[in-house]
């Protein structure tokens, strides 16, 4: 880079689950042309076979030296050092880096490597600080390796959910709306209802109680809860305290209007547990550089819910909680590629951003390691990650690229109960405050649907399916009219989302574009099907399979569909 670009700045360039990246400041963007340049730079700095030397300075000196570099991140990382902390640099010819290490003995001991990307970042992924220009790369040992990687990525990249949802036409997303604000067209609309319906069905079951509670609310409502304090930046604030005018916000979460309806009247131990669900429109600002797709966006559907209950019943309702989590996510068959994170407050290093005292932060950590270790969980306890309020069971999952996120939490709350006055009587006549598990059933459907599209690379299981029977007439003048009967039959036998394709193009151009779209089941039906009363059946999975009688492929994709629960055929 310092040859090619002297004028770049270094930032940072840690190496990360899969591979590494560095950030630069420079003048313009890098273009895939560049990154051709600068691979082939690199090549040359390999067949030199640099050795690579450590070092170590004081404090005052590594700045004086990245001063004389004129590296201002590197000073800006220097300041934010412990003093006890020791300062490292590599050397390799001409160049030096401040790095932590360790790295190779020598440059001509890397093998084969690519770059592969190029985007934007922001300094320390603060949205106010200046734009950089990060460069991802990889690097194996073999080219053999390197090259089973890029396939791999290859596929990566045909499964992922940005491109393969708006192939599909599941959503698109409108420059003049904005970043992180998915339009769902109607395929997409259907599959997100589909789910909801799904989830609410089973909640219902299990004893949970709808609610509709608004989009926004007073700033008050904030203040008590403690999310204007400690959340506030990640919200969409409407109006402005200095002017006296009421301020509203967005919600970024449904708990403290949930707690109204708790609130609504007088509550005893009999009204507990209280399970209260929702299907919930949420706002929150994320950064411009942090969303992606429909993984992360600014308005999202979350599956929401809290259960408020009395200490004896934490246990039993936390279990209820992961036990229905899980048997959505199997249904939804995302189970297998879920990971756990327990995780737990800071006070240490971050005291600032909890509620509480120590004590109470500890009696509910050992009371949900308890829980988890009581169920057989394998899992990883991570400080620092827990919610202001309290500690959490996270379900993580990664997307195609190997990118980490939260699907699914589990949150156990000591004290929103009472900064929100929210009490109970025992059956001693005591008041107390309820304990409140925060929790959902699926996660945010749009994220849930995202994960979905990737794992099934488009090709739905037939419950899901935006289009589960697309029935093609061999000749649109001939054979419509029988493909609209056939369409009826399915409709009248619950199979609702059916088309015809009826465009006047060849056969062969209307199967690949059927297969294209990953329909499940194409049916195509001529002079002869219209007089055996049958079709012609392909799938995506096993192409041409063959001539049916009608009430033959009903029982088949019944069959299929009854593989999951029955309110799929609304």
């Amino acid at each position: 880079m310092k040859r090619l670009y002297p004028e770049s700045l270094l930032a940072i360039g840690p190496a990360i689950d899969r591979g590494f990246y560095y950030d630069f400041d420079v003048k313009t963007s890098f273009t895939k042309n560049d990154l051709n340049l600068i691979e082939k730079e690199m090549k040359r700095i390999i067949k030199r076979n640099f050795s690579i030397e450590r070092f170590e300075l004081k404090r005052s000196d590594a700045i004086k030296l990245m001063q004389k570099l004129n590296e201002i991140y590197k000073i800006e990382i220097i300041n934010g050092l412990k003093d006890n902390e020791i300062i490292s640099f590599y050397r390799q010819g001409e160049f030096v880096d401040l790095c932590l290490g360790p790295h190779l003995n020598n440059t001509g001991m890397i093998k084969s490597f690519k770059l592969l990307s190029t985007t934007g970042a922001y300094w320390c992924g603060d949205a106010k600080n200046k734009m950089l220009c990060r460069i991802y790369g990889i690097s194996f040992p073999n080219d053999s390796l390197l090259e089973d990687y890029l396939i791999n990525l290859e596929e990566s990249k045909n499964r992922d959910h940005n491109k393969l949802g708006r192939e599909l036409e599941i959503f698109t997303i409108s420059s003049h709306v904005g970043k992180g604000l998915p339009i769902f067209l109607p395929y997409g609309a259907k599959m997100l209802r589909l789910l909801q319906n799904f989830v609410e069905n089973e909640e219902e079951k299990r004893g949970y109680l709808l609610t509709i509670t608004p989009f926004m609310a007073k700033s008050d409502l904030y203040k008590i809860s403690g999310h204007w304090d400690h959340y506030k930046e990640n919200m969409f604030v409407i109006g402005n305290d200095e002017n006296g005018k009421e301020v509203l916000a967005l919600r970024p979460m449904t708990c403290p209007f949930q707690f109204q309806i708790f609130l609504n009247k007088t509550r005893s131990y009999r009204d507990l547990p209280m399970r209260l669900s929702e299907t919930s429109t949420m706002f929150r600002n994320e950064a411009s550089g942090e969303m992606h797709g429909l993984i992360r966006i600014r308005q999202f559907t979350l599956s929401d819910g809290h259960i408020i209950c009395a200490e004896e019943h934490l246990e039993d309702e936390f279990k209820s909680c992961l036990e229905l989590a899980i048997f959505c996510l199997k249904k939804v068959g995302l189970y297998d590629d879920v990971s756990y994170r327990f995780s737990k407050c800071d006070l240490v290093n971050n005291k600032e951003k909890y509620i509480g005292t120590e004590n109470q932060w500890k009696f509910v950590q050992e009371k949900m390691q308890n829980i988890l270790d009581d169920l057989g969980l394998i899992y990883e306890s991570v400080d620092g990650e827990a919610a202001f309020y309290g500690p959490k069971l996270d379900l993580q999952i990664k997307n195609v690229y190997g990118k980490e996120d939260t699907l699914i939490t589990l949150q156990i709350d000591f004290q929103l109960a009472e900064r929100f006055s929210m009490k109970y009587t025992d059956q001693n006549g005591l008041k107390k405050y309820p304990y409140i598990i925060h929790r959902t059933s699926i996660g945010c459907y749009e994220r849930t649907l995202a994960l979905m599209i990737e794992k099934f690379a488009g090709a739905f299981p037939v419950w899901i399916a935006p289009v589960q029977v697309l029935i093609i007439p061999v000749s649109i003048d001939k054979n419509l009219c029988y493909a609209k009967t056939v369409m009826e039959v399915l409709k009248e036998n619950g199979i609702r989302r059916v088309e015809i394709n009826d465009r006047n193009e060849k056969l062969g151009y209307r199967l690949r574009s059927a297969q294209l779209k990953k329909i499940p089941y194409m049916l195509i039906v001529g002079e002869s099907e219209e007089r055996e009363k049958s079709v012609s059946m392909r799938t995506q999975k096993n192409g041409d399979v063959g001539i049916l009688k009608l009430y033959e492929f009903l029982k088949i994709i019944k069959k299929d569909i009854e593989s999951f629960p029955s309110w799929n055929t609304i």
